[in-house]
């Protein structure tokens, strides 16, 4: 059987699709669910954030530079209120606002041809092509999930499990250099 022929575009789709929703969010989701209400809303101070505005940050950013460009939507993103935010959310609220936007963007990753990714926007007061708003997307995703894990172990005083499979070799089992 021969395999599919693959071209760049679609290549670059899937990887980060694959890094978005197959990695970076069932590790969010992951955190959340191991902490209180009052745990995603802790902060060490006023000068950091909190998991709870983090993933309303990163709703308003996944909004706004993948899903509102590519189905022409009018963007209506407040990114400052997403740090304002003091009033505690449910958890459970929070993870299923971010979990439809993040199926939202699933779809529309799923839809993106090459003449999508060498489109023109114009987004948060930024001329990017539409390659760059979708690894905008993932790469800033994948930073704030990461401060969420740190977060999470802070608060809980325990790994996480994510990188168990590497524990002994540093490698995924079954992989030969």
């Amino acid at each position: 059987m021969t395999a599919p022929a693959l071209n760049v575009h679609s290549a670059f789709l899937e990887f980060s699709r694959r890094q978005l929703l197959e990695r970076d969010w069932p590790r969010l989701r992951a955190c959340v669910e191991l902490l209180s209400d009052e745990q995603v809303w802790w902060r060490p101070n006023e000068a950091s954030n909190s998991i709870g505005n983090l993933i309303l940050h990163l709703n308003g950013n996944v909004r706004q530079w993948l899903v509102s460009p590519f189905k022409r939507l009018e963007d209506i993103r407040d990114r400052p209120a997403e740090f304002q935010q003091r009033q505690l959310i449910p958890a459970s609220a929070l993870l299923e606002k971010i979990g439809t936007t993040l199926k939202d963007a699933s779809d529309v990753l799923a839809s993106l041809t090459e003449a999508d990714l060498l489109t023109t926007f114009h987004i948060q007061g930024y001329t990017v092509n539409g390659l760059q708003a979708v690894y905008q997307v993932v790469e800033h995703f994948g930073r704030h999930q990461g401060q969420i894990v740190y977060i999470t172990k802070l608060l809980r005083g325990e790994d996480l499990g994510f990188y168990r499979e590497l524990d002994k070799t540093g490698q995924l089992p079954g992989i030969e250099e």
